[in-house]
């Protein structure tokens, strides 16, 4: 294994030597290749979804691929290279797992879940103290993440410290009022930056409600677009055997075909988060 490992960093290397390297690697930044590595884990999940293994075999090795890059233009400016990269998170996963490495016990998987949070916790705090800056509980949560997703991550945290509400009830109470104050936007004939405030704050009382019902909002969306695509699909396929385009149909027959498409097979699986 080590082997191929120094292949590909070998590779990278090359392909980012000035003399006879590839072009396009050298004109990269880690700017500039942070989206093909967003990209990538996405089709990680994509492959885990359709639970297609000779892909996610490729997927798996085009997002290793990334890391290795991040770490070449890291060599490149002498400030880490692959190795260290290696050498932190196998460090990290020692550190976090006593139970196994250092004989800890654990009574459950809730039991070493706290802990590890525990210890995440113990680290953004000597971060912040190390960056000068007081320790919240927020610290941490990635501001690239997809916006659902981070709505969540952002009401864990307060929740650990209190900030929460007490049952599911009182989180449909506050989306019921944030709909309500949308409602009422609308009617008034608020401007767009009003609106978009406000519906922002409809789509994190979703959110948490997601998170008090232990659900990911995210794999939640991809399935509803997952049967949206499928149904909308049949609409334009029967429409199609009739020689006709959806544009020429009007909405009361494509509602109807929308309805046969229900009826004539199963939604689409649930689709595995990110």
């Amino acid at each position: 294994m080590s082997k191929q490992i120094d292949r590909l960093v070998e590779i990278m290397a090359k392909l980012r030597d000035p003399d006879g390297g590839c072009p396009w690697d050298l004109e990269q930044d880690f700017a500039s290749i942070a989206p093909y590595t967003i990209e990538e884990a996405y089709e990680v999940a994509d492959a885990i979804a359709r639970g297609d293994t000779a892909e996610l075999r490729d997927e798996l090795g085009d997002l290793l691929l990334q890391v290795v890059f991040h770490a070449r233009m890291a060599e490149e400016k002498d400030l880490f290279d692959f190795g260290s990269v290696a050498e932190a998170i196998s460090d990290k996963m020692v550190r976090r797992h006593p139970h196994v490495f250092a004989g800890e016990t654990v009574e459950s998987t809730a039991a070493q879940t706290a802990s590890w949070e525990s210890q995440k916790a113990e680290e953004r705090a000597r971060k912040a103290e190390r960056d000068g800056h007081p320790p919240s509980a927020l610290d941490g949560v990635s501001v690239t993440l997809p916006a659902q997703t981070r709505a969540v991550k952002l009401a864990r945290r307060a929740a650990r410290v209190g900030f929460d509400w007490p049952d599911t009830a009182s989180v449909l109470s506050k989306l019921e009022e944030e709909i309500g104050e949308l409602r009422q936007e609308i009617k008034d004939g608020a401007a767009p930056a009003r609106l978009e405030d406000e519906l922002g704050d409809v789509l994190f009382s979703v959110a948490n409600l997601a998170r008090h019902l232990d659900i990911d909002p995210e794999a939640a969306l991809r399935r509803t677009n997952a049967k949206f695509e499928h149904r909308f699909r049949h609409v334009e396929r029967r429409l199609r055997e009739a020689g006709r385009a959806p544009a020429d149909a009007t909405l009361e027959e494509m509602d109807r075909l929308w309805e046969e498409a229900k009826m004539a097979a199963p939604s689409p699986a649930p689709v595995p988060a990110k």
